[in-house]
């Protein structure tokens, strides 16, 4: 490290070299030095003043090379001294701030208040996210141990989780997510898992199994068939989105739902694939009696009663439609479903007409139609007047026209109905 007197040395030493640069040049001119205009027939090899001309530049060259080492060493004087200026101007700012921070309102905040800012910490998102260090809960905790005791001491943070399992360095990764469910303290988790099958993973939920009421899982990472779902292991589980089945999976996958829990209230798959026939959907069974949220693909809209024959509970589901119905549709009365969203695929003709026909739904509050080209008015209007239900928002796709006459017709049934034109892309 530089002392005063160092300093003071580097600082002379810069002054006395700014001085030798003004007169750094020397005159340099000779007789010789126009170069083209030389007799050089005049010139002799052995010429004295021409030696001593070189003799004389070799110490000039000398002196200008000891000028050049001189200098370079003041400039990694300088170059040091400006660094440790700049250290130096680093740690003032690190101490200022740090006593700043001692009299700052955020370091009187009630616990109470800092709670409330915390938990609009957390990402926006309806996905589940990996650990990371650079968001909310973990972030909160880098910040000072204030902070880190209260974000610890708070379940509600913890109780969401992507959890990734490979066999990169998994001992440090199982430390890292027991540490977050026991920060959970026995609130109820909503987990996702990349890679649900592994005994790994198994291992590491095992004390928290009557926590977890949530749960997303990936049939994708599997090569060479579809594990069974290890699902039945959790006993308070509620709600389960399914995401990449295929149809060669379906058996597979329905022995595991069909043994899901009594608690089981939502049942989602996610990309609406595979086409689930009646056959499929009955080997779920006894689940859909527990069920009040349901997203599903069906082949054809005998499905679309069937599985409302299913869940009698059922309250609210998300439906995609594959196929026309060649069979006609018994009638039939749903009593507890208030918000329908159905999807038809392009190749269908008039699945609408015929559900509308057939169905009955006296509690329906929200009906939503999407990518359906036609739109069946007759066969709507005589739904809303047999099912007498409080319907308060009708959403069809931007490619469905409705005239200014269908809108009166419709509200004169039901005053309160809103007709909504959604031009967004979403296709489920």
């Amino acid at each position: 490290m530089q002392t005063s007197h160092s300093k003071s040395n580097v600082s002379e030493s810069v002054s006395d070299t700014i001085t030798a640069l003004q007169n750094i040049i020397p005159v340099l001119e000779t007789p010789y030095s126009r170069f083209p205009r030389i007799d050089f027939s005049t010139v002799e090899l052995e010429d004295q003043s021409v030696v001593n001309i070189i003799a004389e530049r070799q110490q000039q060259l000398d002196a200008a090379l000891h000028e050049i080492s001189g200098l370079e060493a003041v400039m990694d004087s300088v170059k040091n001294f400006h660094q440790q200026v700049v250290e130096k101007k680093e740690k003032i700012m690190q101490s200022m701030n740090l006593h700043k921070a001692l009299v700052s309102a955020l370091r009187r905040l009630p616990t109470e208040i800092l709670t409330q800012i915390f938990n609009y910490c957390l990402p926006e998102t309806k996905l589940l996210l990996p650990p990371s260090t650079l968001k909310a809960p973990m972030v909160l905790t880098r910040i000072c141990r204030r902070w880190r005791e209260v974000a610890v001491g708070m379940p509600n943070l913890w109780c969401r989780l992507y959890v990734e399992v490979n066999d990169r360095d998994w001992e440090r990764a199982a430390f890292r997510y027991d540490l977050w469910f026991k920060r959970s303290c026995g609130r109820p988790l909503s987990l996702a898992f990349g890679c649900y099958h592994s005994t790994k993973l198994r291992s590491l939920l095992q004390p928290y199994v009557t926590q977890i009421t949530y749960l997303r899982v990936s049939v994708r990472p599997f090569q060479g068939g579809c594990p069974q779902l290890f699902v039945t292991d959790f006993p308070a589980l509620q709600e389960l989105a399914i995401l990449g089945i295929t149809s060669p999976d379906i058996p597979t996958i329905a022995q595991s739902i069909s043994r899901l829990p009594s608690t089981m209230r939502s049942l989602k798959v996610i990309d609406m694939k595979p086409l689930f026939d009646i056959e499929y959907l009955s080997s779920f069974s006894p689940v859909w009696a527990h069920l009040t949220d349901v997203q599903i693909a069906v082949c054809h809209p005998n499905g679309v009663l069937h599985l409302l024959r299913l869940c009698p509970n059922l309250s609210s589901s998300t439906l995609r439609i594959a196929f026309d119905q060649v069979e006609p549709l018994e009638s039939f009365t749903h009593t507890k479903l208030q918000s329908l969203c159905i999807t038809c695929d392009d190749l269908l003709t008039r699945p609408l007409s015929d559900l509308f026909n057939a169905l009955s739904l006296p509690n329906l509050r929200a009906l939503e139609a999407r990518r359906n080209a036609s739109w069946p008015h007759e066969d709507m209007k005589a739904f809303l007047a047999r099912s007498k239900c409080p319907l308060k928002t009708l959403t069809v796709s931007c490619r469905v026209i409705i005239t200014d006459a269908q809108r009166e017709e419709y509200v004169s049934l039901i005053p309160s109905l809103e007709v909504i034109v959604d031009h967004s892309s979403r296709y489920f």
